[in-house]
């Protein structure tokens, strides 16, 4: 097929641009939103590109109606993404609770900017890791992916896609104003340089009765599609194999929820990408995610400079959490910093990664300004 923009060469575009392109190019055919600032931007692209590829781009009345036609789309049998921002991201915990326990695969863009509330819509900020991991109440799991840089919005935009559909999960990508402002050289592929996977569809009419049913034995159940064979029941209660609602059994629930978590932690190797830097014989490291890595990684050849033996951890999975990582990393070096743009996220989980085997101290930066390499520099040698 033809797409609306070039492929198979560079481009120098902005973040939000690129995670429109890299969801045409990963299959998205169906895109909800609602505007808000940072985020506009994939609207906008989405409303341009949809229907040159016969998709389908619509502004629904706010957030949560956002997420509840994503999760209908996918159930129809198409890949399908919004975005948002901070407050808008809050009012999709509903319904992402409600896809975690549809297991239905969808693809949530949060742009992070200042906040509370408001906040500060036109600057960056990093307070939103814990509300992507945690932010729908009952015990759950799901996957978050955070670039650094406007090619990783893009190729963490397909990868993101790619997991929803492996393993039945929404998927959070988490951006924020400066990546999806700045604009960088971009490569967009061919479609064949790149690996785009599809949802398992049940192989026969007796598979597709049982779409909550680990039939393959990998916890992933074939997701059938709407309207086309045996009926389907999709109910945010606990229910069985069939779907069918079993509020009071405990067995059912442990069962069901279980294997909605254990899913994706028995394939952390998978899911979870990190990138290393001069850690082989580093005496501190930095731990970082998103934006504040570039940084980071400056901060590091400048402490190296200066005959300190820095190294750097950029997480790019933020969820699942390698926590034994963390504890083997900690093991090895004298002290652990984590700069991020709030007031201490990331930094708790590194904390209890690392379980008392280094110090762990945080490098915290608000405002909407992203810290400087000096900045980091100057904590690390006091």
């Amino acid at each position: 097929m033809r797409y609306p923009f070039p492929v198979g060469r560079s481009d120098f575009i902005q973040g939000d641009e690129a995670i429109a392109r890299a969801a045409i190019l990963a299959g998205c055919r169906f895109y909800a939103g609602y505007p808000i600032t940072p985020a506009s931007e994939i609207f906008e692209a989405m409303a341009l590109y949809m229907p040159l590829v016969d998709g389908v781009s619509i502004q629904m009345e706010d957030e949560l109606a956002s997420m509840a036609a994503i999760i209908g789309a996918s159930w129809t049998g198409a890949k399908a993404m919004t975005a948002t921002s901070g407050p808008g991201f809050s009012l999709m915990q509903e319904n992402l609770g409600y896809a975690i326990m549809t297991e239905t695969p969808v693809v949530v863009v949060d742009v992070q900017r200042g906040g509370p509330s408001t906040g500060q819509p036109t600057l960056a900020a990093q307070g939103d890791i814990m509300q992507a991991i945690w932010g729908t109440h009952g015990d759950h799991s799901l996957i978050v992916l955070s670039p650094s840089t406007v090619q990783e919005a893009f190729d963490f935009t397909i990868r993101a896609f790619n997991l929803a559909e492996k393993y039945r999960t929404p998927v959070v990508l988490l951006t924020d104003a400066e990546i999806a402002h700045m604009r960088e050289r971009v490569y967009i592929p061919q479609p064949g340089e790149v690996e785009i996977i599809d949802r398992k569809l049940p192989a026969s009419e007796e598979e597709a009765k049982f779409p909550f049913g680990d039939i393959h034995g990998d916890g992933v159940p074939p997701m059938p599609i709407f309207g086309k064979g045996y009926r389907t029941y999709v109910t945010g209660l606990t229910h069985d194999e069939r779907g069918r609602p079993k509020t009071v059994d405990a067995e059912v629930h442990e069962k069901l929820i279980r294997r909605i978590i254990d899913k994706l932690e028995h394939n952390r190797e998978d899911i979870i990408s990190y990138d290393a830097f001069e850690l082989d014989d580093a005496d501190v490291a930095i731990i970082s995610t998103g934006i504040v890595s570039r940084s980071a990684v400056r901060a590091v050849k400048i402490l190296r400079e200066r005959s300190v033996k820095a190294g750097l951890l950029k997480l790019n999975t933020i969820w699942p959490f390698d926590f034994d990582m963390i504890e083997e990393l900690a093991e090895r070096v004298r002290k652990i910093y984590v700069p991020e743009m709030n007031l201490g996220q990331l930094y708790h989980l590194v904390k209890e990664g690392a379980n008392g085997k280094a110090e762990v101290e945080l490098i915290a930066k608000i405002g909407g300004e992203v810290h400087t390499p000096m900045e980091i520099v100057e904590r690390v040698v006091g």
